[in-house]
């Protein structure tokens, strides 16, 4: 990884995007889930909210730097993007300035994205719940952007905590964000799938009135742990 100085002002044109085959694989999974069997680890920090109920995606991703208040690369990553990818975009400090709306949503769908990760603000709300386009962010906030500072695109990024790279995937709904990198992505897509089928048993189980206490064991430890019962 080049330090951070010598990014700015980059556009990388080709990235290695995570296989298209396991990036499938991983859109039937939850962020939860995907979180889970990764680890417990890939997760943007919680208040990366989905701009309505609902939304969610999965994707490679498109990397963007963004400076403060400029939305000058978005209008640059909207050249880089290819169908399927979702768009992650970081801030060089933090702002809530709303650098997209419903005109950039209208010109990345036109180019097949399938929805905007960013750690800033957004705007057009309603306009983007009645599109349907995904857009996941730090805040709502209706303040105009300038195009005056340039960035990057398709560089390593950190986006509300997470390492992001070129190309690794992105997966968000309800829940949050998390990120899968792409050398990874075969692996936690097994890890995942083992993983729900698992959970399914058990939903099984509590479905038919089983208690957690025993399905874990739980009764033993809580015990040793001093909880009593007192009738």
């Amino acid at each position: 990884m080049q330090p951070i100085q010598n990014q700015i002002g980059v556009v990388h044109r080709r990235i290695e995007r995570a296989d298209p085959e396991v990036v499938a694989r991983l859109s039937r999974f939850g962020v939860a889930t995907v979180h889970e069997a990764m680890g417990r680890i890939g997760l943007m920090k919680p208040y990366m909210r989905p701009v309505y109920a609902g939304a969610a995606t999965c994707g490679p991703a498109v990397t963007v730097l963004l400076q403060p208040g400029d939305n000058w690369m978005l209008h640059v990553a909207a050249e880089m993007i290819q169908p399927g990818d979702v768009v992650v975009a970081a801030c060089t400090a933090d702002s809530t300035d709303g650098f997209f709306g419903d005109l950039l949503a209208t010109s990345y769908r036109a180019q097949g994205a399938k929805g905007l990760v960013i750690d800033g603000g957004v705007r057009d709300a309603r306009d983007l719940k009645e599109m349907g386009f995904p857009v996941f962010s730090r805040a709502i906030h209706a303040k105009g952007c300038a195009r005056a500072t340039i960035g990057s695109v398709n560089v390593p990024v950190v986006c509300a905590g997470a390492l992001v790279d070129p190309g690794d995937v992105v997966i968000a709904d309800d829940d949050g964000v998390v990120i899968v990198p792409k050398a990874l992505a075969a692996a936690v897509a097994d890890a995942a799938d083992a993983r729900s089928a698992n959970e399914e048993a058990k939903r099984a189980r509590f479905a038919a009135g089983e208690l957690g206490l025993d399905m874990y064991g739980l009764r033993e430890p809580l015990a040793r742990a001093g909880l009593r019962y007192i009738d």
